[in-house]
């Protein structure tokens, strides 16, 4: 684990790179020295054995200024086309200044529904992942290609907070233009106070994102959206910062005690997702399992279709189900890996045996250990 917070060391960092720091305002050039200083961060942090993932927006950015649209007002199509020029720059641009360190990257493009719908949830956290076991840096950011006002965040900072809270990340660093939360725009207000700590984030500090910083020329998030980052992240279990990642080295300078504003989670990421899947989902149908599975959920194991006795109710991939002994009781809570359908033709098998009975393989177990809720 890393010191990064001052509450807790970080074993899962998630850390979200604005447009504006990654590529030069004036000029529309990625800004390459910058990104090799915070690529040599990201290698002292897996040096230290924590997992990185970055959420970075730019590709409209980068893609404007291959497209030769740089400076110009453009329409919605017409920044998805930029989007979709760009982001393979992007991405070989974080392949690249991670390359010499020996670390290798994988693009995920998400929308607003990858995170809120459970189905596509679990399947981008089974990915994230294993990419993160393989050792891999994910690059994230919104697929701005496809999404519409509709269907989109609009801006990276709550898509950072829900994929800290998708994997359950220790700490999230917003890399922005100003050095933290400030009682007011400080660029208006000489008294505007910063604050290095917010331990609750009650309707004071809310009102505070109003003017504290409007959004860039090239950034589509402002304070507020990252006041809303925060609630979403800290009631997760995970500890977020807002901090001016401007000159090079963000992170180490980070480690060493720049100004920035903490706020503090009030429980850890396990809890908070312990206590989400226990206590806010409409249970769709029952597993009743064997001894022997029984006794691997309490030592913390994950849930095999092979301890599987039988299958009650209708529910689908990303589901909540009740996890049922020999008896009856109700063991445990969770989100179930395979659609009602599927899992009654898997159960009691061995799960090798499942691609050949379902043709495909999820990679997961019936229901994995991190969605699984003991409740005796």
């Amino acid at each position: 684990m890393v010191a990064l917070s001052p509450f807790r060391p970080s074993s899962s960092v998630v850390i979200k790179i604005g447009s504006a720091l990654l590529v030069d305002p004036e000029t529309g050039q990625l800004r390459a020295d910058w990104l090799s200083s915070l690529c040599s961060d990201i290698n002292t942090l897996k040096d230290k054995e924590a997992s990185v993932i970055l959420v970075s927006s730019g590709a409209i950015a980068l893609g404007k200024t291959r497209l030769n649209q740089w400076g110009k007002s453009l329409s919605l199509s017409e920044k998805q086309a930029c989007a979709a020029a760009g982001q393979a720059q992007l991405t070989q641009a974080y392949e690249d200044a991670l390359a010499p360190f020996g670390l290798m990257t994988a693009q995920i493009l998400l929308t607003l529904n990858d995170t809120e719908n459970r189905r596509r949830w679990i399947n981008a956290r089974a990915t994230l992942d294993a990419l993160l076991v393989m050792g891999v840096i994910p690059i994230i950011n919104e697929n701005d290609t496809v999404a519409t006002d509709e269907i989109r965040y609009g801006d990276n900072d709550r898509l950072a907070a829900r994929t800290a809270q998708m994997i359950g990340a220790d700490t999230l660093i917003l890399l922005s233009d100003i050095d933290g939360l400030y009682s007011s725009d400080p660029r208006a207000d000489a008294k505007a106070a910063h604050i290095p700590v917010i331990e609750t984030l009650d309707s004071d500090i809310m009102a505070m994102g109003g003017g504290a910083n409007q959004q860039s020329a090239m950034g589509s998030g402002g304070m507020a959206t990252k006041l809303a980052a925060a609630q979403i992240a800290t009631q997760a279990g995970c500890h977020m910062c807002i901090m001016n990642g401007q000159a090079n080295h963000p992170i180490q300078r980070l480690r060493d005690g720049e100004k920035v504003s903490w706020f503090k989670a009030a429980q850890n990421p396990k809890d908070a997702r312990r206590q989400w899947i226990s206590g806010h989902l409409n249970i769709k149908g029952s597993l009743q399992i064997d001894a022997g599975a029984e006794k691997a959920l309490k030592n913390g194991s994950s849930l095999l279709a092979v301890g599987v006795s039988n299958v009650s109710g209708d529910f689908e991939k990303g589901d909540p189900v009740s996890i049922k002994a020999a008896n009856g009781d109700i063991l445990a809570t969770g989100l179930v890996g395979y659609s009602a359908e599927n899992t009654r033709k898997i159960l009691g098998k061995n799960t090798r045996e499942i691609a050949d009975i379902l043709g495909y393989d999820y990679g997961l177990p019936l229901v994995h250990r991190d969605n699984l809720v003991m409740q005796k």
